[in-house]
């Protein structure tokens, strides 16, 4: 009986020991960098105990760090918490502005993203194992390149061998920039003609529906994993990107006004036309503008606001997240300077005041002087436009409201430490 007794006091034991040690790790800044460099992917929730939205998470996320323990037992994969309030410098080094916040870092690399999907332990898993997937795709025939997305950017490695300091540095870039390139390679027999004897070839492929351009090597040294790292992101972030309804909220947080290029699904040719004019004259706007486009029919809605439909495809327009403007006419785009002085107005204001009030004095001025003229040939003198809205006249409506804005973090699954819109 005695026995007994010990064997149920052990299995009481066990069971709490195991409670005690179920759920996301506690992480604070005594093991914080310990706990980063002993693991290559650690999971981590940015919390506060005041913040309502992390209270609901948190049974959640204890239930997911439980189910990625279980499921990747053995694998080197951490699921950790802080509480923002009590470890506020860790709140600062890893930036969070909002509670609650999923980041994760990857061989001691804070990802640039955060983890915006659904808040469930099964998804909270599915994440993890795709991040942690090898991230690059081998090809074993040449003919396979041809089949690639035409919407996606790719490095492309011709590799003699696999176990190769070169193709070490390649799948390491490869796992930290994944979600910006995807990264494809060949080895050895199949990919021979492509690279000369000893020497390994890497090369950057832009996306074809969006660029004309030709693909185009590296020349740096493969060993040096800082100068490939560099000239990937180079390449790897573009100027323009594609806004869809998964990386809206991303690209809201960042808190620049859209300049958006609106267009049929498969109309390729705007995009190239768009990107084109972005390198040619718009790169000075790159830190005041994000550089974006969109497909016209998944975004109706905003286009229905600026009073347009899928039938006046392309367009072009700004999004402030106060007001959206319409670029007039598309076609003066391809006017040099047009979109550059579109940008400055709004800068200045005169969009908005524009829209309320009619053109500026000055501009209203020069018109007058034109529609005065005295024509002294056989044509027939233009009359002035007496529907024109002029200065004086006023207006009692605002422009369209900003629709983008709509798709930034909610209040309903965040709270924002301050408002960034």
């Amino acid at each position: 009986m005695l026995w007994r007794g010990l064997l149920a006091c052990c299995l009481l034991l066990l069971s709490r020991l195991d409670l005690c040690n179920s759920g996301a790790v506690q992480l604070d800044s005594s093991n914080i960098d310990e706990v980063l460099s002993k693991y290559e992917f650690v999971f981590i929730n940015f919390y506060a105990d005041w913040c309502r939205f992390s209270n609901m998470l948190a049974p959640i996320w204890d239930e997911g760090a439980d189910l990625i323990t279980k499921e990747m037992a053995g694998q080197s994969v951490l699921v950790g918490k802080i509480d923002c309030d009590a470890q506020s410098g860790l709140g600062t080094r890893f930036h969070i502005t909002k509670y609650p916040t999923v980041k994760y870092v990857m061989n001691g690399q804070l990802a640039k993203k955060e983890y915006r999907g659904q808040r469930s332990a099964q998804a909270f898993l599915d994440f993890v194992k795709e991040q942690t997937k090898n991230p690059v795709q081998e090809f074993e025939e040449l003919q396979d390149l041809m089949k690639l997305e035409d919407k996606a950017q790719y490095i492309i490695g011709y590799f003699e061998r696999k176990e190769s300091v070169q193709y070490e540095t390649f799948r390491k870039i490869a796992s930290k920039l994944k979600d910006e390139c995807k990264f494809v390679a060949g080895f050895g027999e199949t990919v021979e003609k492509m690279h000369p004897p000893g020497h390994d070839i890497v090369a950057y492929r832009p996306s074809k529906a969006r660029s004309n351009e030709d693909d185009e090597a590296f020349t740096g040294n493969l060993i040096n994993v800082q100068e490939f790292e560099t000239w990937v992101q180079e390449k790897c972030n573009p100027l323009v990107r594609e806004i869809t309804f998964e990386n809206a909220e991303e690209l809201t947080e960042e808190g620049l006004p859209f300049l958006i290029l609106f267009h049929q699904p498969d109309d390729t040719d705007s995009i190239k036309e768009y990107n084109e004019l972005v390198k040619r004259e718009l790169l000075s706007e790159r830190g005041n503008i994000n550089f974006l486009t969109a497909d016209g029919i998944k975004f109706a809605h905003p286009l229905h606001h600026l009073g347009k439909s899928k039938e006046d495809l392309p367009l072009i327009a700004i999004d402030s997240f106060r007001h959206m403007y319409l670029f007039p006419k598309y076609q003066d785009s391809r006017t040099p300077g047009k979109v550059m002085q579109f940008l400055k107005d709004l800068y200045s204001g005169k969009l908005h005041r524009e829209f309320h009030y009619g053109p500026d004095q000055e501009e209203e001025k020069s018109d007058d002087v034109a529609d005065n003229v005295v024509d002294t040939g056989n044509h027939i003198p233009r009359e002035k436009d007496h529907n024109v809205v002029r200065r004086n006249a006023g207006r009692s409506t605002d422009p369209p409201e900003s629709q983008f804005k709509h798709l930034r973090p909610s209040d309903n699954r965040y709270t924002l430490l301050h408002d960034e819109f």
